[in-house]
């Protein structure tokens, strides 16, 4: 039967479990959460002449890409059509009485389809609002926004149907990414060193401190997404069970241990931990759990979450060596924290956790997931790269781009946004470091 006729089928509705349900729309509520503290974990490391730019971006994503995900986002990632992308048969979010291609005998869904399309459309969301953190300080407010929207539709759209959904290419391989190491995490980090290349520096970088204005707004941001993190990692699991409370330990375990890790190499290097590496080391091990979040141990979480703390707190540290303005460290922490995580699967995952995944090669399984793995890691990471820097290169010639020398100077927030984060006695407060 030709892929895109498995879309007419009736769901049944009487296979439904509302405990289920009730998990997953919670879990959504979550990552929908999650997309705030994104945009507030990245306002507090950037100068405070930009907060309110960056504030913008991220909730400006948050509806932009949520509107697109209800017209055409989701039926391109979970539609029939075929291996490559879905077709246009759930446009407008049309057939939620119908199964979900694919998802079909162990993998059927105990769940609506319109609670799978809306836990979908967060994770969307959030990947777009994690792409601001590179290219902080800088980036045109209408040009990110028409690039978060285009991205959505020829680069998100396209890999979470090749990963996510049953009949995309890469999961009938055999690829394995339980919440988005690949989907998210890769193609961000891969989108994020692209847009880095076609902005260049910010003005002054790296001659001139750009320190943090604000580290315990940082931090709040670092609790709120790690807390939402739960959601998307345990949400993912599609069900309230034993699999759902495996992802959940194992996001708390290796981003506690991710968090130890990045204050381990500081205090070896510079001889303090920070604040701001305890944040960073958070995410980098939340990163790296995202795609075996529901197929290892805890032990083996937490062993992924030390590799990724470590990992990504040097790759974070060479960008200056590089001359990369990754702003925020986007690339070091999404992108290598990504690989490291999608490559941990092919070793620590296994059976005895979920049995509807496979064992990776520290139990017996051998190479080939670990294959499959890198495989999907080079394939993201070289069409999301290619694509991104494409449409930003095309931006950048019909509508520009990057704010003007006296905007960057004056800052994001009263250039583009006319207002100011900080205000007492009605005079507007910005910082220059």
């Amino acid at each position: 039967m030709p892929l895109d006729l498995l879309a007419v089928d009736p769901f049944d509705f009487s296979a439904v479990d509302s405990g289920a349900t009730a998990w997953v729309l919670a879990a959504a509520a979550l990552v929908l959460f999650a997309t705030p503290g994104v945009a507030f974990f990245y306002s507090g490391m950037v100068r405070a002449k930009n907060v309110l730019g960056m504030l913008m971006q991220n909730f400006t994503a948050l509806a932009v890409i949520s509107l697109l995900w209800v017209a055409v986002g989701y039926t391109l990632a979970f539609g029939g059509g075929s291996s490559l992308i879905g077709n246009l048969h759930f446009a407008g979010l049309q057939g939620m009485d119908e199964r979900v291609p694919g998802f079909v005998g162990l993998h059927s869904l105990v769940i609506p389809p319109m609670v799978f399309a809306t836990f979908q459309m967060m994770i969307a969301v959030i990947a777009a609002a994690l792409i601001t953190g590179a290219t902080a300080e800088r980036w045109k407010f209408s040009s990110f926004i028409t690039f978060a929207a285009i991205w959505a539709l020829v680069v998100y759209a396209p890999i979470a149907h090749w990963v996510f959904s049953p009949v995309g290419w890469l999961n009938r391989r055999g690829v394995l990414d339980f919440a988005g190491g690949t989907v998210i995490h890769v193609n961000v980090g891969a989108a994020a060193l692209a847009m880095v290349l076609v902005l260049g520096r910010r003005r002054g970088w790296p001659r001139e401190p750009m320190r943090p204005h604000s580290m315990p707004l940082a931090m709040l941001g670092m609790a709120m997404l790690w807390f939402g993190w739960l959601g998307l990692d345990a949400g993912s699991a599609l069900r309230a069970d034993n699999i759902a409370a495996y992802a959940f330990v194992n996001t708390i375990t290796a981003a506690a241990a991710g968090m130890l890790a990045w204050t381990a190499v500081e205090r070896v290097r510079a001889g303090k931990p920070t604040s701001l590496g305890a944040a960073f080391g958070v995410v980098a091990g939340l990163v790296a759990v995202t795609p075996g979040a529901g197929y290892m141990s805890p032990l083996g979480a937490a062993l992924v979450g030390l590799i990724a703390g470590i990992g990504c707190a040097i790759a974070a540290s060479i960008k200056v060596w590089l001359r990369l303005d990754d702003s925020l460290d986007v690339v070091g922490v999404h992108l290598v924290g990504g690989v490291i995580g999608m490559l941990a699967v092919g070793l620590f995952a296994t059976t005895a956790v979920n049995r509807l995944g496979a064992d990776g090669a520290f139990y017996g399984g051998g190479y080939r997931l670990l294959s499959h793995q890198t495989i999907a890691v080079l394939v993201v990471a070289g069409y999301s790269f290619l694509v991104s820097y494409l449409l930003g290169s095309v931006l950048d010639r019909v509508i520009g781009n990057r704010v003007q020398s006296r905007e960057e100077r004056e800052g994001l927030d009263i250039s583009l946004h006319g207002e100011s984060a900080y205000q007492m006695d009605g005079v507007q407060i910005s910082a220059r470091g």
